[in-house]
């Protein structure tokens, strides 16, 4: 059988295993992206390993998340991470350049090449047939470092795209419709691959916005070839030179196969509270809605916000609706302006906001209690927003402007004849927001607030774990469930004592007291644990709150990775009827867990006096990594040849 795409780009990259379903391979990475809410600390842990200058063949720090500067903490972080840059080889994106996978695709992202981003979106790079994958900042660092990015060689899911998508149906619908069919979970361990005729209907932007929400998915990646969609898209970039064709064999072979017929598709929506409640518009219509806002990395392209200025040209927003648009780039937001699709947002009454994610995390704009928000952003979970009882629809561009104009979700399509975009033969290239690394990085004082915290030591497993359940919870519990984005929080990312008091606080406000009074705790989930951002603190803080394991149905890939890399063991349920032995307050005793991590045993031991045994499905490098007490450690070991 011939190679898929995803065979054919992640084989040249392998550095240790081989190319082989099931079995872990490490893969060089050639690029990175970090953003603020992370990067801070994958550079601190960068720092730590003590190498001058990183090994990838390029890296970008990006600031996009934490622009709200209502202190000196957010300021501070940026001030760190430009010098920081400047001493260690890394490119530096300033505040305003835009969100970091827009900006990637426009000036940085190579088909055939590997991308690991500390931000689960990275996938977005699969627009442009990378292999671009999310992960911790921990396993960002490493990569700068040169070391090879652990995984099991994953499951291809071929997704075959026939037809045209219909006027007014776009790119998101697509995705959606994947989602509707395999769920928040139905992604892991897999990568999305799509090919079929249909694919050369969509520009390298509306592929973008597929790749990025297949993050959504669970999935490890998606991606597209690099076809003539592509070429177009580097020649107007000024980067022709970085174009290569690259495609799946005839004959590839994927384990599972999905087609979608895209001129089937119609205007859909995710429903409150999880991007998989998928519905057609038709079945939402006449739903009152108080706010709407477009932008984030899914949806803020030049062809996205174009087609919005021509459904708002000549009208006003609804007067009980607000709207709300943030450009994915300074790009995005320079061409805007200049061809007067700006005039027409703001004639319409909408308010722009700065390229940057914003909204999307929970950064400001917050809707009213109890309202109604249509965002053509990639999560909906309960809370994100920054309003407790606000119900969020996830929908297209298309969707949100008619609804701004109604007060109401409609069907765009109710529009009539849709305005066709066509890219211009030119687009406005500036790269003076974008710093490059210094010729003279001894020259260089690296900036460290009094917000910025020395890193939490790494100490070596015990030999036995005696705990208490500190919270018990049920299915698909999310980052943000356990360390919450937002305003209130994300300033205090460089202080992991601070972030710490924060954790499970919408589940549990108490939750860090009791964690501390403990000293010695457990987490017990249901399925899909840890599911959506990257953001390693979700780990670090329990781990700092003495979380020695957590123990789950099933675990989401990115989120498990990251208690590995802090050291905190993800135990899985042999028996789906032990999950109901367990309450909070439940004392867990694993008498022999170091050695049975060290055999590659089933972990064996007692709750509340009844004997269980628990699966620990990780690779050889990983133990190792846990006994050491967590991903530093063990590298700091490595780099120092075993002292």
């Amino acid at each position: 059988m011939g190679k898929t795409l995803t065979q054919k780009v992640i084989e040249p990259h392998i550095m240790d295993g081989k190319y082989e379903k099931g079995s872990e391979i490490g893969i060089l990475i050639d690029a990175t992206l970090t953003q603020d809410a992370t990067g801070t600390l994958a550079y601190l842990q960068f720092e730590a390993m003590g190498i001058p200058k990183v090994q990838t063949e390029i890296s970008v720090s990006y600031v996009d998340h934490n622009t709200l500067q209502s202190d000196f903490r957010n300021m501070d972080d940026h001030l760190y991470l430009q010098s920081v840059a400047a001493k260690h080889g890394i490119w530096f994106s300033r505040p305003g350049n835009g969100i970091c996978h827009q900006v990637n695709l426009e000036r940085f992202g190579k088909p055939g090449r590997t991308l690991l981003g500390s931000d689960s979106h990275t996938p977005t790079g699969g627009g442009i047939g990378m292999i671009a994958i999310g992960a911790g900042g921990l396993d960002v660092a490493c990569a700068m470092a040169g070391e090879p990015f652990y995984l099991k060689t994953p499951k291809v899911i071929g997704v075959k795209l026939t037809g045209k998508l219909n006027p007014w149906v776009s790119a998101k619908d697509v995705i959606l419709e994947i989602l509707r069919i395999k769920t928040v979970k139905g992604g892991v361990g897999a990568i999305f691959e799509y090919f079929g005729p249909g694919v050369k209907s969509l520009s390298v932007p509306e592929r973008a916005t597929i790749t990025n929400m297949g993050a959504e998915l669970g999935a490890t990646t998606s991606i597209f070839p690099s076809d003539e969609m592509t070429k177009e898209f580097l020649t107007l970039q000024q980067r022709e030179h970085d174009y290569i064709a690259i495609e799946a064999d005839k004959d590839a072979d994927y384990d599972e196969v999905i087609e979608i017929e895209l001129s089937k598709l119609s205007p859909m929506a995710s429903c409150p509270h999880s991007p998989d409640l998928v519905q057609p518009i038709t079945e939402l219509e006449d739903i009152s809605v108080d706010q709407v806002v477009i932008g984030s990395c899914t949806n803020s392209s030049y062809r996205d916000l174009w087609i919005v200025g021509q459904i708002l040209n000549g009208k006003t927003i609804a007067r009980n609706t607000s709207l709300l648009i943030a450009p994915g780039s300074k790009q995005v937001f320079s061409m805007i302006s200049k061809d007067g699709t700006l005039t027409k947002l703001i004639d319409a009454g909408a308010r722009i906001l700065e390229s940057a994610c914003g909204p999307c995390i929970g950064m400001g704009a917050a809707p009213n209690s109890k309202a109604i928000s249509l965002r053509t952003f990639n999560r909906n979970f309960e809370g994100r927003s920054g309003t407790p009882d606000a119900g969020v629809y996830l929908v297209s561009p298309e969707v949100a402007a008619i609804a701004a104009l109604n007060g109401r979700i409609t069907d765009p399509r109710d529009l009539g004849t849709m305005p066709q975009f066509k890219m211009p033969s030119e687009i406005i290239i500036d790269d003076r927001m974008i710093i490059p690394p210094s010729n003279d990085p001894n020259s260089i004082t690296i900036k460290r607030g009094p917000g910025i915290k020395p890193l939490p030591e790494q100490n070596e497993l015990p030999a036995s774990i005696d705990a208490t359940v500190i919270i018990k919870t049920g299915d698909n519990i999310t980052t943000d469930h356990i360390m919450p984005a937002g305003a209130k929080v994300l300033p205090f990312r460089s202080d992991i004592p601070k972030i710490s008091e924060f954790v499970f606080e919408r589940l549990d406000p108490d939750f860090h007291k009791k964690a501390k009074a403990a000293k010695t705790g457990v987490i017990v989930a249901g399925e899909n644990y840890g599911q959506g951002s990257s953001r390693e603190h979700a780990a670090l803080a329990p781990k700092y709150l003495g979380i020695q394991a957590v123990i789950v149905k099933s675990f989401a890939r990115i989120h498990k990775a990251n208690l590995i890399n802090f050291g905190i063991v993800p135990l899985e349920f042999k028996s789906a009827g032990d999950y109901d032995l367990i309450n909070t307050d439940s004392k867990i005793h694993l008498p022999h867990i170091k050695n049975e991590i060290l055999s590659e045993s089933d972990i064996t031991g007692t709750i509340d006096g009844k004997s269980v045994s628990f699966k620990c499905e990780i690779s050889k490098l990983d133990r190792e990594i846990i006994i050491s007490g967590g991903k530093l450690a063990h590298v700091r070991i490595k780099f120092n040849n075993g002292k």
